[in-house]
């Protein structure tokens, strides 16, 4: 009894693995005979699954729609992975899911045999308290773009450019893509007749949604490159250099060399290339690293530095100093150049 108990529940967690598996794989995932697969459906069916099957070539058995959610199988990993992702999707880039993924995360918690509970526990995330990061979005506009894209439905939605202008736009959404902490929408854009990147972050979605459309192909690659383009040629606008007083083994680790560059000065200090989509953006940067710096170029970050300096009076000390030094001199040209990425 215990055998095929075993064995049916294994059966139930193939069935929801893929859409549709034929009998023979079926009998060689469980090593029994078709015969056997077959009376085991048929137990299934009279505890209320509701399995499909279909004869014929190209024929086999599906999981149907049912009235209930059958129980989720996962394996020792599975389980794991789900809970701690429900752990940091708690704390992440999204508004309006961190109470429902800790209520999941204590309930799947709760059915966990103790190995697992213990392996959770060591996973557990300390988070320091704060606001949601400027870039947050809220659940609903996430679940409304999602909708609108699996739908084909035209979308109208606010849109804030970076200058802060306001704009209306109207799409045809084609994907969500994640970059980081930042949320984006992938469409064509109809009034400009091309294919765009929005911040989700800087939408307001109108509802209702538009009319279906034909969805269109990229023009290259897939939605995730896209992104990547734009995000790249955005960070292309605006580039700096900066004197840090600190060795580059305390800097390197915190510099992505998708926006930046580190190169040794001496055993105190380094010089790191930044590049942003503006200045402004790039001065605000600075305090990150957490260390005394100094502008090298271009001098426009200077009076950034020096705008800062006026509006936040915790940097104001550091900004001040920054901006008014002299620019010291360049690293040598034989100094070893080294660009850096996250660990």
């Amino acid at each position: 009894m215990r055998e095929t108990s075993a064995r049916l529940l294994r059966l139930l967690s193939l069935l929801q693995m893929r859409q549709e598996w034929a009998g023979a794989d079926l009998a060689e995932r469980l090593a029994v005979t078709t015969r056997t697969v077959r009376r085991d459906v048929d137990k299934l069916r009279d505890l209320g699954y509701p399995i499909d099957a279909h004869v014929g070539v190209g024929g086999g058995y599906r999981l149907g729609a049912g009235a209930q959610m059958p129980p989720l199988l996962l394996d020792d990993e599975e389980a794991v992975a789900v809970a701690f992702a429900l752990q940091s999707g708690a704390v992440g880039p999204v508004q309006g899911i961190g109470d429902a993924a800790l209520r999941a995360l204590t309930k799947l918690r709760q059915v966990m045999p103790s190995r697992l509970r213990h392996r959770l526990d060591a996973l557990r995330i300390e988070v320091v308290p704060q606001g949601p990061t400027p870039s947050a979005v809220d659940a609903k506009v996430l679940t409304a773009l999602a909708a609108a894209c699996h739908a084909h439905e035209r979308l109208r939605f606010d849109y804030l450019a970076h200058d802060g202008t306001p704009t209306r736009r109207e799409v045809e959404p084609h994907r969500l893509v994640r970059s980081g902490a930042r949320w984006y929408l992938v469409a064509w854009d109809l009034r400009r007749a091309d294919w765009r990147s929005f911040r989700v972050d800087r939408m307001t979605p109108k509802t209702p949604t538009g009319p279906r459309f034909t969805p269109r192909e990229l023009p290259a690659g897939d939605a995730a490159e896209f992104v990547s383009r734009g995000i790249g040629r955005a960070l292309a606008q605006a580039r700096a250099r900066v004197r840090l007083d600190a060795p580059i083994e305390q800097i390197a680790p915190m510099v992505d060399e998708f926006w930046g560059a580190v190169e040794s000065v001496d055993e105190h200090s380094c010089v790191v290339e930044l590049r942003g989509e503006s200045l402004a953006g790039i001065a605000g940067w600075l305090t990150a690293f957490g260390v005394g710096f100094t502008v090298q170029d271009p001098p426009e970050l200077r009076a950034e530095c020096r705008r800062l300096a006026q509006r936040h009076s915790e940097f104001s000390e550091q900004y001040r100093r920054a901006a008014d030094a002299p620019s010291p001199a360049a690293p040598p040209a034989h100094t070893p150049r080294r660009t850096a990425a996250r660990p």
